[in-house]
């Protein structure tokens, strides 16, 4: 585990609705504040709703960046994989490769470029000659460390765990294991999940975001995100703090 280095981070979660879109916002509010320049790429959107906001137009509500800095690579109608996605709906695939490039291009002009993916870390983005593309291997092609998004409740020591151990396998970096979505009130699972996950990683929590924070308005959730975040990702939070106050 170590802090999220400059250039390009890698953001997945343990799963799809664990909160992916609101910490990347989060992380990138918070370089916004400090002065630094940041993009973000989408690489696909699924599930797409006609009249509903993408993740790129949330990123850009919450964090106030401008559209150029907030890019999409590919978009789908159905709710799956993006592979599957883009083959059932005779839709062009996403071109890793091309979705590569992009992001390297913005980071010779951005001190920090955030890669959104679908899903979890190995969900496939696109079938290639070689088999499956996924954003593990994305990351892979770019050198970037990954920031995990994790649920805090029950189930989340094995999907955080096989997560991490799926990076570790591939000599990936992880920057962090954030929780996405800390209830109001907690119950003993969530409680309890807090020192059990960091024993597991070996490092504290990077931060966690109370549940519908990216449904504030963009002051508020700008001014939230620093406490929601740890130093490594520009933030304020205490993991030592949060982990005495919750404890069962």
């Amino acid at each position: 585990m170590s802090t999220a280095p400059s250039g390009v981070l890698v953001v997945t979660g343990t799963g799809t609705g664990v909160g992916k879109t609101t910490v990347t916002a989060a992380v990138a509010a918070l370089c916004v504040a400090a002065g630094r320049s940041v993009a973000v790429v989408k690489a696909a959107q699924t599930g797409a709703v006609a009249g509903e906001p993408a993740d790129v137009e949330e990123i850009r509500r919450l964090t106030g960046l401008k559209a150029q800095a907030v890019r999409e690579l590919a978009r789908y109608p159905l709710a799956l994989a993006p592979a599957t996605a883009a083959r059932l709906s005779g839709l062009a695939p996403l071109d890793l490769d091309e979705c590569a490039g992009v992001v390297q291009d913005l980071a010779r002009s951005h001190d920090l470029v955030l890669v959104e993916g679908a899903g979890g870390l190995l969900v496939r983005l696109a079938d290639g000659e070689l088999g499956r593309r996924t954003l593990a291997d994305l990351a892979a092609s770019l050198g970037a460390a990954v920031l995990v998004v994790a649920e805090p409740g029950l189930g989340t020591l094995n999907h955080t765990t096989l997560t991490v151990e799926a990076l570790a396998a591939r000599e990936l970096t992880c920057a962090a294991v954030v929780l996405g979505h800390w209830p109001a009130d907690p119950d003993l699972a969530c409680r309890s999940n807090i020192g059990d996950l960091e024993a597991v990683l070996g490092a504290p929590l990077g931060g966690a975001l109370p549940e519908h924070m990216g449904l504030r308005a963009p002051r508020q959730f700008r001014a939230a995100a620093a406490g929601a975040l740890g130093p490594g990702l520009g933030g304020t939070f205490d993991a030592a703090d949060f982990r005495r106050k919750h404890a069962p």
